[in-house]
C-alpha cells in the first residue's frame, strides 16, 4: 500500500521504501519517514500532487514521486 491509497484523516504506519536511490532513500529517512513512524494524511492538492501528512508533529509535503516510494500500512 502507498500514500495514494489513502484517504483524508487515515493514519498509517511506515513499513519502508519502495526501490529507489540510496541518496534519495537517505532523503526520505532524514525526513523521519523511518520504518515504524506513524503518519496521518492531513491534505491532497486538488490535483493529487502534493500531499501533506503529519509526522513526529510536523507537517510535510510530498510530491506524487515521493510518496509512491513508501511502503505503508493502514491502521
Amino acid at each position: 500500500m502507498t500514500l495514494k491509497d489513502l484517504s483524508i484523516g487515515d493514519r498509517a504506519k511506515v513499513l519502508g521504501f519502495n526501490e529507489t536511490g540510496k541518496a534519495y532513500r537517505r532523503k526520505l529517512l532524514s525526513m523521519g519517514l523511518t520504518p515504524g513512524t506513524e503518519i496521518s494524511l492531513i491534505r491532497v492538492a486538488p490535483m493529487g500532487d502534493p500531499v501533506e501528512i503529519l509526522i513526529r508533529g510536523y507537517s510535510l509535503s510530498l510530491r506524487k514521486g515521493e510518496a509512491d516510494a513508501l511502503t505503508i500500512d493502514k491502521l
